[in-house]
């Protein structure tokens, strides 16, 4: 029986933290669509680690715990590097809450029912998060804690306050690294840590769609304005994750990590800002 790394969502910024915390151990990838599990695994197999794919639907709690079934079947489960997601040109706001708010809280509970002591979680949320105006603080401890299974049904995400796909996004990313904090009080009580990473634009397909979509003018502004003058690579979220799920990171949980070249930096206080 080998330690276990749990991907779920197999795009690029995923893999890139696996490839660097997977060695020595099987890895389990799990995406909605399994032809894009089993094409990442392909190469993850051809560079030597050791996988397995499933499929998963995170808006599903049977599903989800059919993926933790799965993984236990391998070994103890040392990390879970939750990827997955959809983009705001993906999705109508009602999806996008589904998927990347109550699906992170249902991953989160479900995986933090049975990480393994020294173990370590990572979600991937967004720069969108950090541009939200300010919630109120009992908004923030509403997404922090409220029950996964009465997270949607919260008159803050009724469908006349979240009007548009953005909001929905920007809403649910803050809302993953509020249920990373409070997450990472009950996965401390098993000896395990848990953080959110918030990327800008990171090249990779999706990213690449977006530059092309509706959107991509208002992309290729930030990343001319930014500080960094360019967009990041998944390489470098991978270089963040690997320090976080590994022994250099073990006083680091709860904690949301912004690394967007300092696009949200320029939007504050910066060429970005608002006019």
């Amino acid at each position: 029986m080998k330690d276990v790394i749990v991907v779920i969502g197999s795009g690029s910024i995923g893999i890139a933290i696996a490839r660097r915390v997977g060695v020595g151990k099987h890895i389990v990838l799990a995406d909605l669509r399994e032809d894009n599990a089993k094409a990442a695994a392909v190469v993850l197999n051809d560079a030597g680690y050791q996988v397995s794919t499933a499929i998963v639907d995170v808006t599903i709690r049977e599903s989800v715990h059919a993926l933790v079934d799965v993984s236990l079947s391998f070994g103890n489960v040392t990390g879970v590097i939750h990827a997955a997601g959809v983009s705001p040109s993906q999705a109508n706001p009602a999806t996008i809450l589904k998927v990347d708010l109550y699906g992170t809280a249902l991953v989160l509970e479900e995986f933090g029912n049975i990480i393994t002591s020294g173990g370590s979680g990572v979600v991937i949320a967004s720069q969108s998060g950090h541009r939200l105006p300010a919630l109120t603080a009992e908004q923030d401890k509403l997404l922090a804690t409220t029950p996964v299974d009465e997270l949607l049904a919260l008159p803050m995400l009724a469908v006349d306050h979240i009007t548009d796909s953005l909001h929905a996004y920007q809403v649910s990313k803050r809302g993953n690294s509020l249920r990373v904090m409070a997450e990472a009080v009950r996965w401390g009580k098993r000896g395990a840590r848990v953080n959110t990473i918030s990327p800008g634009i990171i090249i990779t397909p999706l990213a690449n769609d977006e530059l092309t979509g509706p959107r991509g003018d208002g992309y290729r502004r930030m990343m001319k304005l930014c500080p960094a003058q360019r967009a990041g690579t998944p390489d470098e979220v991978g270089n963040l994750g690997a320090l976080l799920m590994g022994p250099d990171g073990t006083f680091i949980t709860g904690s949301d990590f912004l690394m967007d070249g300092g696009v949200t930096a320029s939007y504050f206080y910066g060429e970005l800002a608002p006019k």
